[in-house]
Formats: structure tokens, C-alpha cells, sequence
């Protein structure tokens, strides 16, 4: 990359600790897209043989080397920063990581190793400077175990959401604590000295000296204590009672405490400058800011600008669900944070947060057991009907709970398919599976939404904006009001399935499987609302369309939250030093001063749309073959698991596909399926010509492309799999592309790529009562 300018305006740096990068995006004060530049540690770390970032090993257990971490930031990060940028402009940085803990060991902690800044930095930590130097993330789920006997200590997942704002789940700060203890060696345990956070460890990187985890990750340790004020920070405390449970006595509480530290109850200010070392190696100002570090998710969060009625729905290794919450109400329904970007003086504001963790891996395992391809595993989603039936009593439902997932499914495990309300060992037709997968987990974020807002958490009833709504109900609507009430009464419903009024008023999204036509579209049929994805990620998708990590060039989202939040900082510092309104607060919410600015960029630039790149390469998509994909164990290798393989044929196959009896036939498009959701003319379906035309994909308008293969079972190949499957011919994936986008989303980097159907909604609404039911018998152990 060629150097940029030497001299101009203010730049902000936001660093990114993801699973498989390291990842900078930079700013400048408008927030246009300034640098990007990531070190990846497979291949340029390549020394310590990790996988997608990890490593993987037997018992559920995902960890990766804390040393790579320090080698990446400071030998190959920061040299390439300084190489291409002017870091004496960069006057904030702000950062986030992963779900991480680093464990130190006791002889550095007196105070942060002093550093000679003619030498790297990795090089002058002492040998086995951690006590545990490959440390679980977060798709670790070895401590789930842990994690429900604290929870059955402290009387159930109500009573533990109650005293720590959360219930179990293998993630939990408490959970890991306990597993070292309990399933270690002592000599763990005994060399520890101090424990932090990923993301709190990369911030005493770059300021050095130890900083203080944010409230909003202390809550999410399991240990953590929050105050509730609603007009600014309560005083929150550590569970002393926890401590002592987790580490077998009160006194091994107290010193668990002690690694701990201190917790900064205050988000809206800068915690220190940057370091003396960064200063002299490198050439940052001694007076850049250093905002506090977060966790991933809430950055990424933080880089789209949610408005209170919206909802962050992201794919990747787990799937989140994130919205803005008015009240703090802890229930073993969700986790939730206190905002982690906000003033000391305005009144407090939460997330709330709905996970699964069986997400990614689900996906890549269906995706080898019965396609051969990405495109095939999208254009089999697109081509089902909802429900994997066209019948109203026939829907087909499957479970993939292939790891130890959060309440209510924290003791379910394994994998369960229902044809007709029976359970059954495999579909009838095996084409299903893709999208009843995709269907069962964008299902379960809409049921977790319903059940969440009836607890009054997110405040009133969502008021859905400038969503278009009919002023007349649609036939649909109409037909389905008077058994509504009754359906719902007699599953023991908490909420109305057919009421789209409290859903989200459009869903953001991202991650790898968003880029996927089908799956945006299935997004906005379950929730009935516009799907929309930062213009960042659309574009990336073009070149990389199936992969977590953006395309070279391109920002990860969670990075570029940091550096916003580290513009918003110093616009804070800067107007309050200048005599601005209300000194000491300095400018308005986090939400409202970014929208301010993108708002007056979009102006100055004449509509122009921001930058999503920097020196990326031209267009093109990726292939699609089986060792793309996701940052799992499964994303890289095929399983073996499968005993029909479905093998891909060009699309003068449908006819050979409608002869074998699958889903293909034409009745099957008789009504209640989009026309966008086949992602072609449906008439030319019906008559499934053997044509080989060009078709536009479902998020896209006017680009033309390509048909990519269909997938149809190897009708050579036994069902113990003796017969020789076909050579599949891989085509690539043709991920979304933008449909025309209002000024207001666009000039916050947003663009629409699916439409809301409430046709579609009601087929799914029907569909809601039966998976209540089957979850509910999976809950209870009845199958």
C-alpha cells in the first residue's frame, strides 16, 4: 500500500483482536475511511500453527497463543502503521477483542514491564510471561459444564440472572475461573498474578500500564454486581459470594478479586494517553487519547448507529442478536450491558443481547453434508418453501445443537429433525435441511424477541418508524385474527405470533452468511422487516462473499466502532475545552453525535456515499468450494459425516432433479413464496426449462449473473454411500447486492438488501406455535 499523506486534519485509530486478525481501521473526523491494514495470523504468523486463528482440540476446546497476540500488535501491526500513515495525526484510539482471557503470571504485576522502545516489544517480555499461554476464546465451550454447576450453586439460571445479570453459559468469566481451578494442574492457579480481558489487555498494550475492564464486560463475567442507576453510574460491586464459590474458598475469592482490579463504571472519557514506548518507536503524539476497550460485539454494535426500534443481527462463529434496552432488568432470557459508549451525565442506556452458539459450525457441517458448495447450499435455501413443505401441516423443523448452548437449551444436545410433529432420523427429502437449519435459527432469535419484550426490558411497545404498514390488513392478516388469540392461549404463548408491531423496524445485519441472498430474505420474512447491511460489508462480499473476515481492504466492522467511539471521545475533550455546552460532558449521545457527522459529511460530499475500501482489489467473487467458508473446525476440512452426497449439476439437470420426486416440482411454487425468494422469474421455474440465462440474484437489482449449479442427490450412490459420487463442477456464490436504499440509510453507510413480505411473515407466524412446542419438549427431554 502506498504511504498515506505526512500532513492534514485529525485521524482516529480503532484496533480490532479478532479470532483469525488483527485488524486497524482509520478515520478521519468526518469518519470517512481513511487506512486499513490487518496482520493475519495463519499465514504471516505463521510459526504458530494455528487454524482460522485457534487451535482445536478434543473435549470442546478452542484456544489460541496469547504470545501470537503481542508479536501481532507491536512487531507487524504498528510497523505497517507507521510505514503507510502519518501516526502523528491519529489523535484517539479506541479498540476492542474478542471474548478472551489472559492469564499473567505474578512476577510482572508490581507495575507494567518498563520497555526499551529500541527494541520490539515481544521480545522484552520475560519467558513464560502468562501462566497460561494458549487461553480459550469464545467459541470455547469446555468450561459449559462449569458453568451449570455455578448456576445450580447459586439456585438456578432466575435466581443467578437476578444477583449477576446473567445465567450460565460456557463463555462466562466465572466458568473459566472455575475450570482452571478445578481441571488444571495448581500450578496454574498458584503462578497467577493477574487476569484481564482480551480486550482490556489490548489496551494496556497501548497505553502502558494495567487498565480497568468497562462495566459493560465486568457484567458479562458472571460476576459482576450492576448499581441499575438510571441517571448516571451506580455503584456496581464484585459478588463476593461468587468469588469465594469460584475459587473454593474466601480467601482464594479475595485473591481472585485482586486479579481482577477495579472496574470503570464511567464509558464516555478517556482512561490514558498513549504509552511512552508507542511515543518513541513508533512516533504517536504524547498526547493521543486512549479510549476504553470493549468487546467485539458491542463495537461492531457501536459502528452501525442502531435506532431504539432496530436490531443487529450477526452471523458468524455465534449468532447475536443485539437492541437497545431503556431498562435494566435482568432475566435468564438475555444478557444485558450497560451501553459502552456513554456520558457520566445522561441517563443510563443497556443493550440487550440474545446468543447461539450453534451458529457457524451448524452451517458448514449441513453445508458438507449435503451440498458440495456455498452456492448450492444458497440456491437450496432459496428454492424450498418455507416451513421445507408447501403443506400447512407438514412443516418440517430441525434442531442442530451440536454445542453447549444458553438457557433454555443450556442441556440439550445433538441433533433432532420433526416431519409432521413426529421425530424423525432424517427428512424424507434431504434437500430440506439447508433451510430448515437456517429457518430454526433465525426462528429462535424471533421467538427470544417476543418472550424478551414482554418483559418490559426494551421499554414500550416498539413503535416499527417509517416501516410502511398497510392502513387496511392485508386478506392475510384478516383471516388469521380470529384464531390467533386461540392458538396462542392453547400452546401457552406468551405473545401473539401474528403481531409484527413489537418486531424490529429493520434488521441489520452481518456477518459471512448475511451475504447469502436467501438468508437476508429469510431474515426479513421471519421478522417482517428491511434487511439492511453496511456498505462496507456489501462490497466486500463481492470479492470474498462467504468468509467472516472482510476482504482485503475492506474494515472489519468491530474495528471501525472503535474508531468511531475514539472520534467521539475527542470531540468530547476538544468541545468541552473550548468552552462548548455543558462543560464536562462536551457533545450529545454516541448514536446522535455519529449520525451528526455522517449527517454533515453526506452534505459536504454531495450525497456521496463513504468510502468503503482502501486500495482493495476490483470486484470478482470468490469460489465457493468446501474449504471456504467460516473460522470453524468444519470450515476447512470436509467432514466425513453423511452418507448421501449431494453432488451439483448445471441447471439443464432441474428436469432430472423434478423426475427424482424432490422439492423441485411445479406445485411446489403454488403460492405463499415470494417470487423473490426463488432469486429468478417464477414462471420460468414452473416450467423448468433447461435454460442457462442469465438470472439476478434475490438482494440485487439489474446485475446479471450466472446461474450458479443446483444441487440434486448422486442417484448413483447408495444410502450406506458405496456408489461413486459425482465430480461436483463448484460455481461461485452470487452474494447480495444493494436494492435502492433511502438517503438516511445510506449516509450512515447502510444499504438495503431485502424487502419485508408479510405474506411470507404469516407463513412463518403459523409456523411459531409447533417450533414452541417442539423446543419445548427438547427443554423437558421428551425426545
Amino acid at each position: 500500500m502506498p504511504a498515506g499523506s505526512k500532513s492534514g486534519p485529525a485521524l482516529f485509530l480503532g484496533l480490532e483482536l479478532a479470532t483469525d486478525q488483527l485488524r486497524a481501521s482509520i478515520v478521519d473526523e468526518s469518519l470517512e475511511l481513511v487506512g486499513v491494514e490487518c496482520v493475519d495470523f495463519d499465514t504471516e504468523l505463521s510459526e504458530y500453527q494455528t487454524q482460522g486463528g485457534i487451535f482445536t482440540t478434543p473435549g470442546d476446546a478452542y484456544t489460541t497463543p496469547v504470545d501470537m497476540w503481542v508479536k501481532a500488535l507491536v512487531d507487524f501491526l504498528l510497523e505497517k502503521l507507521t510505514r503507510n500513515y502519518d501516526v502523528t495525526r491519529i489523535k484517539s484510539i479506541g479498540g476492542c477483542a474478542q471474548h478472551a482471557v489472559v492469564w499473567w503470571k505474578s512476577t510482572p504485576i508490581p507495575s507494567f514491564p518498563a520497555l526499551d522502545p529500541r527494541l520490539p516489544l515481544h521480545s522484552q517480555l520475560p519467558p513464560n510471561t502468562f501462566s497460561l499461554a494458549n487461553t480459550p476464546v469464545a467459541q470455547d465451550t469446555s468450561a459449559h459444564t462449569h458453568a451449570l454447576a455455578l448456576e445450580a450453586l447459586l439456585g438456578g439460571p432466575d435466581h443467578m440472572a437476578a444477583r449477576v445479570g446473567t445465567c450460565a453459559n460456557a463463555s462466562l468469566l466465572a466458568a473459566q475461573l472455575l475450570r482452571i481451578r478445578e481441571s488444571w494442574t495448581s500450578d496454574v492457579w498458584a503462578r497467577t498474578g493477574k487476569v484481564q480481558l482480551a480486550s482490556t489487555f489490548l489496551g494496556s498494550l497501548v497505553c502502558g500500564k494495567w487498565v480497568n475492564m468497562g462495566e459493560a464486560e465486568a457484567c458479562a463475567t458472571g460476576m459482576w454486581v450492576h448499581g441499575g442507576g438510571q441517571n448516571g453510574p451506580a455503584q456496581g460491586h464484585w459478588d463476593e459470594g461468587v468469588l469465594e464459590i469460584v475459587g473454593g474458598s474466601r480467601e482464594e475469592g479475595r485473591r481472585i478479586r485482586g486479579w481482577l482490579g477495579d472496574v470503570e463504571l464511567s464509558s464516555g472519557r478517556r482512561v490514558a494517553n498513549v504509552s511512552r514506548y508507542l511515543c518513541e518507536r513508533y512516533g504517536f503524539e504524547p498526547d493521543t487519547i486512549v479510549t476504553p476497550f470493549t468487546s467485539d460485539y458491542l463495537s461492531a454494535y457501536l459502528s452501525l448507529c442502531p435506532s431504539p426500534a432496530d436490531a443487529v443481527l450477526s452471523f458468524g462463529p455465534m449468532d447475536t442478536l443485539l437492541t437497545p434496552a431503556q431498562h435494566y432488568l435482568p432475566t435468564r432470557l438475555y444478557s444485558l450491558f450497560p451501553h459502552p459508549a456513554q456520558d457520566a451525565s445522561e441517563k443510563r442506556r443497556y443493550i440487550a443481547m440474545l446468543t447461539s452458539r450453534n451458529a457457524d459450525v451448524p452451517r458448514a457441517l449441513v453445508r458438507d453434508m449435503y451440498t458440495k458448495s456455498w452456492s448450492a447450499f444458497d440456491r437450496l435455501v432459496a428454492i424450498v418453501p418455507p416451513g421445507g413443505s408447501i403443506g400447512l401441516d407438514d412443516k418440517l423443523f430441525s434442531f442442530w445443537l451440536l454445542q453447549g448452548d444458553s438457557f433454555p437449551l443450556s442441556h440439550v444436545k445433538g441433533i433432532f429433525r420433526f416431519e409432521t410433529g413426529i421425530k424423525v432420523n432424517e427428512f424424507r427429502d434431504l434437500r430440506a435441511n439447508p433451510r430448515c437449519l437456517l429457518e430454526s435459527q433465525v426462528l429462535s432469535f424471533r421467538v427470544r424477541w417476543s418472550r424478551m419484550i414482554a418483559t418490559g426490558v426494551l421499554g414500550n411497545i416498539r413503535n416499527r418508524g417509517n416501516v410502511a404498514q398497510n392502513p387496511v390488513p392485508s386478506p392475510t392478516l384478516q383471516q388469521n385474527q380470529s384464531p390467533r388469540s386461540a392458538v396462542s392461549s392453547s400452546l401457552g404463548l406468551a405473545f401473539d405470533p401474528y403481531d409484527f408491531s413489537p418486531l424490529p423496524a429493520r434488521i441489520l445485519v452481518t456477518g459471512a452468511a448475511a451475504n447469502f441472498p436467501s438468508v437476508a430474505n429469510l431474515a426479513g420474512d421471519v421478522f417482517n422487516a428491511p434487511v439492511f447491511m453496511p456498505n462496507t460489508q456489501v462490497d466486500s462480499a463481492q470479492v470474498v462473499p462467504h468468509r467472516n473476515a472482510p476482504a482485503a481492504g475492506f474494515p472489519g466492522r468491530a474495528s471501525l466502532g472503535g474508531a468511531y467511539f475514539a472520534r467521539w471521545i475527542w470531540g468530547k475533550e476538544r468541545t468541552s475545552v473550548n468552552g462548548g455546552p455543558s462543560t464536562g460532558r462536551g457533545l450529545g449521545g454516541f448514536e446522535e453525535e455519529i449520525r451528526r457527522l455522517l449527517g454533515k459529511r453526506w452534505v459536504a460530499s454531495g450525497n456521496n456515499p463513504l468510502r468503503t475500501n482502501v486500495n482493495a482489489p476490483v470486484g470478482g467473487n470468490g469460489g465457493s468450494g468446501a474449504n471456504s467458508g467460516t473460522s470453524t473446525p468444519y470450515g476447512h476440512s470436509r467432514s466425513g459425516l453423511g452418507s448421501t452426497i449431494f453432488a451439483e449439476e448445471e441447471e439443464d439437470e432441474m428436469e432430472e432433479m423434478e423426475r427424482s420426486g424432490g422439492m423441485l416440482s411445479a406445485s411446489v411454487f403454488a403460492g405463499g413464496f415470494a417470487d423473490r425468494d426463488l432469486g429468478r422469474d417464477i414462471s420460468r421455474m414452473r416450467t423448468l426449462t433447461g435454460s442457462t440465462a442469465e438470472t439476478t440474484t434475490s438482494g440485487g437489482s439489474g446485475l446479471g449473473a450466472p446461474s450458479t449449479a443446483f444441487t440434486t442427490p448422486d442417484l448413483n450412490a447408495g444410502a450406506a454411500g458405496t456408489g461413486t459420487p459425482v465430480v461436483p463442477q463448484t460455481t461461485a456464490l452470487t452474494p447480495v447486492t444493494a436494492m435502492p436504499t433511502s438517503d438516511a440509510e445510506a449516509q450512515i453507510g447502510l444499504a438495503k438488501v431485502a424487502e419485508a413480505d408479510v405474506d411470507a411473515f404469516m407463513t412463518y407466524a403459523a409456523i411459531v406455535p409447533e417450533y414452541c412446542r417442539l423446543e419445548g419438549m427438547l427443554c423437558k427431554s421428551l425426545v
